[in-house]
């Protein structure tokens, strides 16, 4: 290729798909931890265990900040945690408002 000059273009809707899929992976991962909250008793496999913690490890951070406004509804050990619901709607409205300035 001598002489040829190579040229990658990258297009606002480009940014705003990789952008939308960033939060969709942080979508998934909340809904991961979401199915988990509900096993009693996870098996006692390495894979899952890993992808559990890295779940849990990611999504935390995130969802402790709902937890600090909104407490668990309910008592006696069958507390409803809706910080998920929350984070989960509040991702979504930011997913759209954010890929639609960006992609113009």
């Amino acid at each position: 290729m001598s002489g040829a000059l190579l040229v990658l273009a990258i297009s606002r809707g480009d940014i705003a798909s990789y952008v939308s899929a960033l939060f969709t992976v942080y979508i998934v991962l909340i809904f991961i931890r979401i199915l988990v909250s509900w096993v009693p008793r996870l098996p006692q496999n390495a894979a899952l265990l890993a992808v559990v913690k890295f779940s849990q490890q990611t999504t935390d951070p995130y969802l402790n900040l709902f937890r600090r406004i909104l407490p668990p509804v309910g008592g006696s050990g069958l507390a409803l945690d809706l910080s998920p619901m929350i984070g989960l709607i509040l991702l979504l409205i930011g997913q759209s408002v954010i890929t639609g300035m960006i992609a113009g």
